[in-house]
């Protein structure tokens, strides 16, 4: 498939905010509004499309302290899920209350939670590097960095405890299929899943290599017929389901993480250091949730 016919050659990334610290982790509400982390502010932020005339929108407060949120997601009755470097998994639940889902395994702390993603029977698939911890060591209790499921009874179970860093994840349109980056690796793995829930065949999809340039393996989003957008050196790579490099989403600051958005879920939104920007999409995604 060429790249012509899933990106507009002619199209413009465009600026919607910026002077923030770190942002990461976008998730479009269908209340027609994104959020975002802004990690080191310790805030979610909430933006909305349309600018007022004074000049394009600004992003309100949504939570704070946000405990160092990461990743966000939608749950299936469309409750905030955020993975927080103070080592757990919340839930905003819709009256606005805040409930850890996620905080040990075995009994042992969790790492620092980072990527988070929603699957359509309601469990919760997470990765666990330890990139929130100080050094990356102190206080440290699991010797892996794993990757998790949740399931919908509140089950944790360790799916994959062979990453060097894990972090972004996104399940293929049929949910057959987990791919989940690793950031140290410079690489996307491949997953079968299994009826049950869990992963099988882990294979290598992709290599992400790219001497010189900026970006590493870290968001990643599945377009619906299967194309794979993931951060990386240069940009925002896009591959065909077979893992073949289509071409390369160039973004003005470094991009950490991506999220489909607008009514169609054909606006690519993408969290790049201090910067917000957006971009159209010819394909777009599945909008996470059940709204």
């Amino acid at each position: 498939m060429p790249i012509d016919s899933i990106i507009d050659p002619d199209v413009q990334v465009e600026q919607v905010g910026g002077g923030f610290q770190f942002i990461e982790g976008p998730v479009w509400h269908p209340d027609s509004y994104l959020l975002f982390s802004d990690i080191p502010a310790n805030t979610i932020y909430q933006w909305t499309p349309g600018a007022p005339a004074s000049g394009a929108p600004e992003a309100t407060v949504y939570r704070q302290p946000s405990g160092h949120s990461n990743g966000l997601t939608l749950d299936r009755e469309n409750r905030l899920v955020a993975c927080e470097h103070e080592r757990r998994v919340s839930r905003t639940e819709l009256d606005g209350t805040v409930v850890p889902i996620a905080e040990r395994y075995q009994g042992k702390r969790l790492n620092s939670p980072n990527d988070i993603v929603c699957k359509s029977d309601g469990s919760i698939y997470f990765t666990d590097p330890p990139y929130g911890l100080p050094r990356q060591t102190e206080g440290k209790e699991l010797d892996f960095n794993g990757v998790f499921r949740l399931a919908p009874d509140g089950t944790l179970t360790l799916l994959d405890d062979t990453f060097v860093r894990p972090n972004g994840l996104a399940f293929s349109p049929d949910e057959k299929t987990l791919y989940v980056d690793d950031t140290a690796e410079m690489h996307i793995r491949a997953f079968d899943v299994l009826p049950d829930g869990t992963l099988a065949n882990g294979r290598l999809f992709a290599d992400l290599r790219d001497p010189g340039r900026d970006g590493v393996p870290d968001g990643i989003k599945i377009d619906v017929q299967g194309n794979v957008f993931c951060t990386g050196p240069g940009g925002i790579w896009v591959l065909s389901p077979e893992g073949k490099e289509l071409g390369r989403i160039e973004v003005p600051e470094v991009p950490a993480n991506l999220a489909w958005g607008d009514a169609d879920g054909k606006t690519l939104y993408i969290t790049a250091r201090t910067g917000l920007y957006r971009v159209r999409i010819k394909t777009g995604g599945a909008l996470p949730g059940g709204g």
